[in-house]
């Protein structure tokens, strides 16, 4: 069984949860470490695992109050491999929320949501 990845949240990084056998996944917080890819490449390696032998159902929920240009594109890595569950016949979806007054992370999960091929459901928070 692969084993839980989990990074608590700090200034510069998000909560990461990455929980298979509790089927819990999610992102959360603010991302904005000095070396992005430092950071995102276990959270990559993690799910490339995952997809050999995936959950029937992955739920990833993204809540994200600020991100910089270079966690973006890490962020966009995660969706990408994550969209690579669908290939294996398994369901796949994205969660991502945003503040009602948070245009930014609004249209950074609309451009998300364009560009990829799951559900990817927007959700203003409360």
């Amino acid at each position: 069984m692969l084993a839980t990845l989990e990074f608590k949240e700090t200034r510069d990084t998000p909560e990461v949860l990455l929980d298979k056998k509790n089927n819990q996944f999610k992102i959360k917080g603010n991302s904005l470490p000095e070396d992005s890819a430092k950071f995102y490449f276990p959270i990559l390696d993690w799910i490339q695992e995952y997809i050999k032998d995936p959950n029937k159902s992955t739920h990833l929920i993204c809540n994200l109050e600020y991100f910089n240009s270079s966690s973006a594109k890490m962020i966009y890595q995660i969706f990408i491999e994550f969209e690579k569950i669908k290939d294996t016949g398994n369901e796949v979806k994205i969660s991502w929320y945003y503040e009602p007054d948070d245009k930014l992370i609004e249209e950074k999960g609309q451009e998300y949501q364009s560009i990829l091929d799951i559900p990817f459901e927007l959700i203003m928070s409360k």
